[in-house]
């Protein structure tokens, strides 16, 4: 093996341990494998010293997934190149059936030489809190769901219907306060599912509050404001948006945040034949329900309510003119798209796709009027 400055560093990241290959900048060295280690920060300082002896230049790759950016933040706090990539993205072989840490850590470190991983956005330690509280509202939203369907589920059992017009309004809560079950069993059960739900009601509105909290002294505050001028983006979906998409102005056009967020639509063309299918759902699934979420608004006619009014007060122009503006071609578009007799879902969609589009310029105007 020739001599190299650089070595770059294939890491297959477990609970327990390390798997470690590592590859020299001549591409016709072959990649090698040092085996497995462990995940303690000891046995990463051994790796590093390790390494270090046999090139002045350490590149290290790992892929994302539920051990977090621990890794990634250590050995960027010592001074090293580290990338963390997406898994969906790593190129393989259609027919390679074989699968094991070794080769996962051989394949990244040969991948990282010939520049084919593509590295994902790592967010700092506050923009992760943030995430991880928003994604704790959206867990604490389909936990209370699920409540809800089994109380319903289980009163339908026994026919006993809600005929009013909203479901948990006052008036159904009322409703349920009077019911008597045939049993004093069945009765316990019912209260049990009650209190569930006011127990996880309670739950969703303690991080709510703890998520405007913690909002208000965010370093993108000024984006979770700004992005409310559009209709139908609140603060729930904007603080999502937020703290999913990181930085919008690190990207260069709107495409790319259709592609993040898989928004983009699929394509299998050939020849002279170009066919385009759904769209391809492989970014961030979390930003991409909560602009699907606020693109239903669009389906009424254009109008400043006064809550909007209220939630534009405080900006400049620009971004006032940006929220018209998209509001006006948007529910344009859903009304012509829906005109054509395209479904729904396909119409929502397009919305949120363009939407997006709106939220970025939002962040450039915002950038170049600092």
């Amino acid at each position: 093996m020739s001599h190299s400055t650089t070595l770059f560093v294939g890491l297959d990241v477990h609970r327990n341990s390390i798997s470690v290959a590592y590859a020299t900048e001549n591409p016709a060295d072959e990649v090698i494998f040092l085996g497995p280690i462990g995940t303690r920060l000891c046995d990463i300082d051994k790796l590093t010293r390790r390494l270090q002896s046999k090139a002045s230049r350490l590149i290290f790759a790992y892929e994302a997934g539920p051990c977090g950016l621990t890794l990634h933040r250590y050995l960027t706090k010592k001074g090293f190149t580290c990338l963390v990539v997406a898994p969906s993205l790593i190129p393989r072989k259609s027919g390679d059936k074989v699968k094991t840490d070794r080769r996962d850590a051989v394949t990244l470190a040969r991948l990282l030489r010939s520049g084919d991983l593509a590295p994902i956005h790592v967010p700092d330690v506050d923009e992760e809190a943030i995430r991880d509280l928003s994604r704790a509202r959206e867990d604490a939203m389909c936990d209370l769901k699920a409540a809800k369907l089994r109380l319903k589920s289980f009163l339908l059992r026994h026919d006993i219907q809600y005929s009013g017009r909203s479901a948990w309004s006052p008036a159904h809560l009322h409703q349920l306060a009077r019911i008597a079950l045939p049993t004093p069993t069945q009765q316990i059960v019912f209260q049990e599912y009650v209190r569930t739900i006011s127990e996880r009601t309670e739950r969703l509105k303690c991080i709510e509050t703890e998520l405007r909290d913690r909002a208000t002294s965010w370093k993108r505050a000024h984006l979770v404001e700004a992005f409310q001028a559009l209709r139908g983006v609140q603060f729930t979906v904007t603080v999502t948006l937020a703290a999913e998409l990181g930085d919008i102005t690190r990207f260069d056009n709107p495409r790319q945040v259709f592609a993040f967020l898989g928004l983009n639509p699929s394509e299998h063309s050939s020849g002279d034949h170009r066919r385009l299918g759904g769209i391809t759902k492989t970014g961030n699934s979390h930003a991409r329900r909560a602009l699907v979420e606020a693109a239903w608004a669009y389906r009424f006619p254009a109008r400043v309510s006064l809550l909007i009014q209220e939630r534009q007060e405080h900006l400049p122009t620009p971004i006032q003119n940006i929220a018209w503006k998209a509001q006006v071609r948007l529910c344009k578009r859903y009304r012509h798209l829906s005109s054509r007799g395209k479904h729904h879902n396909v119409v929502i969609t397009a919305i949120a796709r363009e939407l997006v589009a709106f939220m970025w310029a939002i962040a450039r105007e915002l950038q170049t009027a600092a």
